[in-house]
């Protein structure tokens, strides 16, 4: 089993002319995803990596019974490029793009009240995969495997770290989400952590969090109720300065809050390990 995207998941690609659609896209369709379309305005008639191209998401969402779809775009369009998916009748959307400003993701947030029923993953995200099965975003297929592990993570390049690490111990993942690390974002560790609790296939969980904001400790107070996971946490940016933002748009602290202290204390007091180093997330999972 595994969490918001299987195998019968109709995907389209939202910029799949692009350079980075296109890549990515292929990677996609290579994995076994059912991409079956794209949208590049202007050149809607075409095929493209042998699917067709439409203008809009709604063109596309009409003719192919898409539901999910993955955002290569340029920062520029890539609010307006989220509001169309859920205008045009996308159930889960995946944005990649970096860089998009606080404002204009405000004003997503904002849009996206009035279709409830939508899920947005990012933006600045690396995506999800199902291993062995599908993938929206841009994890490498290579370094995952199937299996009872689900992973969360803010960090793209921590997530591909982690899921590598459990790939070569034989521990398997069920699916692997990165949500993302700008100060605004779509589905939470917490809303995540909840969709986990629901599979029952997922029988472990590993939560990788980063300094800023108060998301982590939301996810601990919702473990702290009780949880038949086996979840392992691990914070970054231990050394990190106050005020100094490190990577990611939302990876700044402000006083005691959002500290890799407060977080890891968090995880403690709901009974979660928390790993001093990513090599330690093996060991405490097992």
């Amino acid at each position: 089993m595994s969490i918001l995207l299987d195998s019968s998941t109709r995907v389209i690609v939202q910029g799949i002319t692009g350079r980075e659609g296109t890549f990515h896209a292929g990677q996609m369709i290579e994995m076994g995803t059912q991409v079956v379309g794209g949208t590049s305005p202007g050149k809607g008639g075409t095929t493209h990596m042998g699917v067709p191209v439409f203008n809009t998401v709604a063109e596309a969402v009409r003719a192919t019974g898409a539901t999910a779809s993955g955002i290569f775009v340029p920062p520029p369009f890539a609010a307006d490029a989220i509001m169309e998916a859920a205008a045009g009748g996308i159930s889960l959307i995946v944005c990649i793009t970096e860089g998009i400003p606080i404002q204009e993701m405000i004003r997503v947030k904002d849009y996206l009240r009035g279709f409830p029923a939508v899920r947005l993953i990012g933006a600045n995200c690396p995506g999800l995969i199902t291993p062995g099965v599908a993938k929206i975003g841009i994890i490498p297929q290579r370094i995952t495997s199937p299996g009872p592990v689900g992973l969360v993570s803010r960090s793209g390049t921590l997530t591909y770290e982690v899921a590598s690490a459990l790939t070569a111990s034989g521990m398997g993942q069920s699916t692997i989400v990165g949500i993302g690390g700008d100060p605004v974002l779509g589905l939470t560790f917490k809303d995540v952590v909840e969709l986990f609790e629901k599979d029952m296939a997922t029988t472990h969980l590993v939560v990788i969090g980063e300094i800023g904001g108060s998301d982590e400790e939301r996810a601990a107070e919702l473990l702290a109720r009780g949880s038949r996971l086996k979840t392992v946490a691990f914070i970054s940016g231990r050394t990190a300065p106050e005020g100094k933002r490190m990577g990611h748009a939302g990876a700044i602290i402000s006083g005691n809050r959002g500290t890799a202290k407060s977080k890891e204390e968090a995880f403690q007091k709901a009974g979660v390990a928390v790993a001093e180093t990513t090599d330690q997330i093996v060991g405490l999972l097992r």
